[in-house]
This record gives structure tokens, C-alpha cells and sequence, in this order.
């Protein structure tokens, strides 16, 4: 009895490695407060951002959005985050943030529901984004709104952006474009 509970904690413990090694086995809310299994993204190239409305960087939205467009159909896809971590940048309740992201951006890739990027309270996927161990890949801390995640197709880990480069930068194309 003993070997039977030993080798199933081992294969439970593989099991949740094999997990972490991509993005597909977490699910979190959209901003309707809808589960989106990320998953359904298998294929796909995926650029995951933490966002605020209120941020000197709010005007990257335009360019996320006109990359969106432009490479929705190569496969691509933006997922934003929108988060308070930040001089509270990002106050409003998921509502707000969906009326602002549409009224002023026209923003049409998936938003999801307002989470924690640092802290305490990090969400997990943004746990495994910024921790080597669980990404196999490189830690890194978000440094502040609109830091920028590339996830290839097979749902790893491809590289970082801080915040401060844009998301039309010509590395950032050049990764999209690539197979």
C-alpha cells in the first residue's frame, strides 16, 4: 500500500511539472468574468501583456491593437492583463477597464479579468512567467505596466519585453513572422 501511494505522489508530482512546462494548463477569467482556457491557444503564437488605463505607456493599446490586427491571421494573438500593481494605475473594475479599452483603443484582442503581476498575490500564470522553474526558460520581474511575454506555438516561454519597448519593435515582428 505503501509503494502504491509513493508512486502515485510521484506520478501526481510529473505530472504537475509536465504542466508548467507551457502555458496550456491554466485557465483564467476573461474580462467578462468567463474561464479562458489557454489551451485553446495551441498553435498559436502569443504575446501576453499586463496593462493599465492609466499608465504613460496606456498608448501602447494602439499599437497592440494594429499588431493584433495585422497578424490575427498568421496565427497570432494578444492577451492582456490588466493590473493594479503599479502607483495604482489601473483602479478601475473590469467593466470600466473593458469600456475605456474599447471607447479609446477599439481594442478587439482578448482582455482578461484585472489580476496581480507581482506580489504576494501573483496570479500563477504570472508566476510561472517570471520564475525559471517553472518556466524552464529565465526569471525576470515585471517592471511595470505593458511588460510584454512572447510565448511561441508549442506554448513556451520565447522571450521578454519590459515595458518600454513598443510592441511594433522590429525584434518583436521579427519573432511573429518567424516560423
Amino acid at each position: 500500500m505503501k509503494k502504491i501511494f509513493v508512486l502515485s505522489a510521484v506520478l501526481l508530482f510529473s505530472v504537475s511539472l509536465y504542466a508548467q512546462k507551457n502555458i496550456y494548463g491554466f485557465t483564467v477569467k476573461d474580462i467578462n468574468g468567463k474561464p479562458f482556457a489557454l489551451s485553446q491557444l495551441k498553435g498559436k503564437k502569443v504575446l501576453i501583456v499586463n496593462v493599465a488605463s492609466k499608465c504613460g505607456f496606456t498608448p501602447q493599446y494602439k499599437a497592440l491593437e494594429a499588431l493584433y490586427k495585422k497578424y490575427e491571421s498568421d496565427g497570432f494573438v494578444i492577451i492582456g492583463f490588466p493590473a493594479n500593481n503599479f502607483a495604482h494605475q489601473e483602479p478601475g473594475s473590469n467593466a470600466e477597464i473593458k469600456k475605456f479599452c474599447t471607447l479609446n483603443y477599439n481594442v478587439t484582442f482578448p482582455m482578461m479579468s484585472k489580476i496581480s503581476v507581482k506580489g504576494d498575490d501573483m496570479a500563477p500564470l504570472y508566476r510561472w512567467l517570471t520564475e525559471k522553474k517553472l518556466n524552464g526558460k529565465e526569471n525576470s520581474e515585471v517592471k511595470w505596466n505593458f511588460q510584454k511575454y512572447l510565448i511561441n506555438r508549442d506554448g513556451t516561454l520565447s522571450r521578454v519585453y519590459n515595458p518600454w519597448v513598443k510592441p511594433d519593435n522590429k525584434k518583436i515582428i521579427e519573432w511573429i513572422k518567424s516560423k
